[in-house]
């Protein structure tokens, strides 16, 4: 296949590429059946990797062949719609001359690094100069870091909760604590697996590039602890502003069943006096032109006992 016969294949395909000395960097967004079929004719890539990378279920792995790796990421991805944290998948193929990005164009950094590369030559020495294994480095490294922004929203939102609770007004933040322990728990089961990929990275890809990578992938493992160790926080503290909301609601629903109580106790005598003064039977004052007054003396003087009593008993 001659080079100008590739190229208008790729004009007719969803993918982009970019060459600089020795390495080219495929970029292909929301990849379908074409650029699979693309991939398998112009690399020596499984047919079950390329199957892997139109899958929506897939966990996070590295297969390592002959000639090259394939790698399966997840990195999260904030919806604004659902106020949840969501996967979003991205596969790599590497090999020694050649780095393959597929994925749905949700991870901005990605994509922002590609068109970096594309318009600013120095951009293109900086991340292609060390071959097809620092690449993947600066990847990685700009996908985890834009797992920050995302804890710091979250961090936000714990902090509204807060004020939330210790407020007067506590209605829909049953609500808000259960959007905040799902994004945390979506969250988690996104980092956990990722833990474990991107600590075996290093002695895999070694193999394509003749730098010592290990000083690197180390300190984007040491970034993706941070975030786990992070969630792991933020977990705790939406448990304990949980339990914080359910007693101090549960004091509230006692204090308004307390004075209702009350109340309900005080009425209770004044409705005996009322009903026995209603009665049709002969009974003290009730002629008088001052009985009106001496039934609300009796229930003026019924309602300040009671109170008394209940002062005494320190009930209020």
């Amino acid at each position: 296949m001659t080079i100008s016969r590739v190229k208008k294949e790729e004009k007719q395909l969803n993918l982009e590429s970019l060459t600089w000395g020795d390495l080219t960097w495929v970029n292909i967004e929301s990849p379908t059946d074409r650029e699979t079929e693309y991939l398998a004719q112009n690399y020596p890539f499984h047919p079950l990797d390329l199957d892997d990378c139109l899958s929506r279920i897939q966990r996070p792995k590295i297969d390592e062949y002959k000639d090259y790796l394939f790698l399966v990421f997840h990195f999260p991805v904030f919806n604004k719609e659902a106020r949840a944290t969501t996967t979003s998948q991205l596969s790599v193929f590497i090999g020694k001359n050649y780095l393959i990005t597929l994925h749905k164009g949700e991870l901005k950094p990605l994509v922002k690094l590609f068109k970096e590369c594309q318009i600013d030559e120095e951009s293109q020495q900086e991340n292609f100069g060390q071959g097809s294994s620092y690449l993947l480095y600066r990847i990685v490294d700009r996908l985890v870091d834009y797992c920050l922004p995302i804890l710091n929203k979250i961090v936000d939102n714990i902090e509204s909760v807060e004020d939330n609770i210790f407020s007067n007004g506590m209605r829909g933040t049953v609500k808000e604590i259960s959007i905040l322990r799902r994004d945390i728990i979506s969250f988690r089961r996104i980092i956990w697996p990722m833990r474990a990929v991107i600590g075996s990275l290093e002695p895999k890809v070694r193999r394509f590039t003749k730098m010592d990578m290990a000083v690197y992938f180390g300190d984007t493992v040491d970034h993706v602890d941070k975030i786990w160790d992070a969630l792991d926080e933020y977990k705790e503290v939406i448990e304990g502003l949980n339990d914080t909301h359910d007693s101090l609601a549960t004091n509230r629903t006692n204090d308004v069943i307390r004075m209702l109580t009350i109340i309900a106790t005080i009425l209770l005598p004044i409705t005996v006096v009322a009903s026995i003064y209603g009665m049709n039977i002969p009974l003290p004052f009730q002629n008088s032109s001052y009985s009106l007054l001496f039934v609300f003396l009796i229930m003026l003087t019924i309602i300040g006992g009671m109170l008394y009593f209940f002062h005494r008993q320190r009930w209020i």
